[in-house]
């Protein structure tokens, strides 16, 4: 395993809360978040541990799958973008995806494989895989850097074998 690719086990929904927190602990603003995994995964519930650890009430983040954006104003603004209803990148680019994931905070987006075009580079990847009725495999990557190397840290539980 390279240094910017992590492997965590969440066994409950407060597990992936919890990664969830550690993660957002370490978003800083400009940091664009994409989720993968299918329905039912934890996307949503992940946004609202990352928005927690934002100071953002997780009450305030539900799945914004019908209005697709959804700003949350707090210590550092979080754009909750849910694409699964998008028909592609050309509708992507009408409601100005390019400007939306260059925002002055930090952007979560569910669905990000239907808008891998606009995603930048140096984006944290988030992939879920479910293995139980609340068991889910979490595979995180990201550039190497200071920030991600906190995260190590604080999800040691989380890390098989650990």
């Amino acid at each position: 395993m390279s240094p910017s690719e992590l492997h965590l086990r969440s066994e409950s929904l407060e597990d992936t809360l919890a990664i969830a927190r550690a993660l957002g602990a370490g978003l800083r603003p400009g940091d664009v978040v994409a989720l993968y995994g299918d329905l039912g995964a934890g996307k949503t519930l992940f946004c609202k541990g990352v928005g927690e650890a934002l100071g953002i009430s997780p009450d305030r983040i539900v799945s914004p799958t019908f209005t697709i954006v959804t700003e949350h104003a707090g210590p550092v603004p979080l754009t909750h973008i849910d694409v699964y209803r998008l028909a592609g990148a050309r509708e992507a680019d009408e409601i100005g995806m390019r400007e939306l994931l260059s925002g002055d905070g930090v952007c979560l987006v569910e669905w990000a494989e239907k808008i891998r075009e606009f995603l930048p580079t140096d984006c944290i990847q988030v992939t879920f895989s479910i293995s139980g009725d609340d068991r889910r495999e979490i595979a995180v990557v990201a550039a190497d850097r200071p920030a991600f190397d906190d995260f190590l840290a604080r999800s040691i539980r989380f890390q098989p074998g650990r």
